[in-house]
């Protein structure tokens, strides 16, 4: 809010600061000098936040008053002795960063006053990065924070606010530019190459015989004079059922002899 003691027209806004003299007093209100070409009109509904049943009971003419604009028309400004509030509902948006005093602890949070019509509550989950047990932890009655907007709800009156989703805009700010690291050399005991890697998967790929199909090789090897038989990789089962299988095959295959 601006203070002025006296404001040129252009500067007359709403919640603006004025000081004035009061020029005449009626049954409806006062009417207020503020340093204008037109009229300070200060309605008596305006002149307190309690009941005024008379406004000589409360002001006097030639009295030094402080007021705020209220609203502002061709032919007057209306005026209020009431202090407005820093924020109406229809200002309040996500994302706004406010500053208000811990009115309220509870376990489940903290209550702030920060010039809105009701306090905004920073859930205990929004105080810190981490654990937090209790609002009381953090921060305590009195302390002045400054919190993000999260969400607004006019209907339920609620305002939600945030400490730690400010602590996070402030952390991306600070935080320094990555660095680009070289690679490192080869260690042993290390990470295996890719060639190793390759030679591996070809290794992995060769395929197994059964214990069947080495028996049918050795006999057609032995049928064919050969005696060298190529080792591969076989799949375990029972020494007697592999002797067994084998007879059977050089019984039914020519020897070559």
């Amino acid at each position: 809010m601006t203070t002025l003691d006296i404001a040129p027209a252009a500067a007359i806004e709403p919640k603006t600061k004025l000081s004035g003299k009061v020029l005449k007093i009626t049954l409806a209100g006062a009417l207020v000098d503020i340093g204008q070409s037109v009229p300070g009109v200060l309605h008596i509904s305006q002149i307190s936040e309690s009941s005024v049943n008379k406004v000589e009971d409360v002001l006097k003419e030639g009295q030094e008053v402080t007021v705020w604009v209220k609203r502002v028309r061709n032919d007057r400004v209306e005026l209020t002795m009431v202090e407005p509030l820093a924020y109406d509902w229809k200002e309040l948006k996500p994302d706004m960063v406010v500053k208000g005093k811990v009115t309220r602890i509870e376990t489940y949070g903290a209550f702030v006053d920060f010039g809105a019509e009701r306090p905004g509550l920073i859930h205990v989950s929004e105080l810190s990065h981490g654990f937090v047990k209790s609002a009381g932890a953090v921060v305590k009655q009195g302390d002045e924070v400054e919190a993000k907007v999260l969400e607004v709800d006019r209907r339920k009156r609620q305002i939600r606010l945030s400490v730690k989703a400010l602590q996070e805009a402030i952390a991306a700010e600070e935080a320094p530019e990555p660095v680009e690291r070289k690679p490192k050399g080869k260690r042993k005991g290390g990470k295996k190459s890719e060639e190793s890697y390759e030679m591996e998967q070809e290794t992995s790929n060769e395929p197994e015989f059964t214990a069947m199909q080495v028996a049918w090789q050795q006999a057609l090897e032995k049928a064919n004079g050969k005696t060298k038989i190529r080792a591969k990789s076989i799949k375990t089962t029972s020494q007697e059922q592999e002797d067994l299988f084998s007879s059977t095959l050089e019984k039914r295959l020519p020897t070559g002899g």
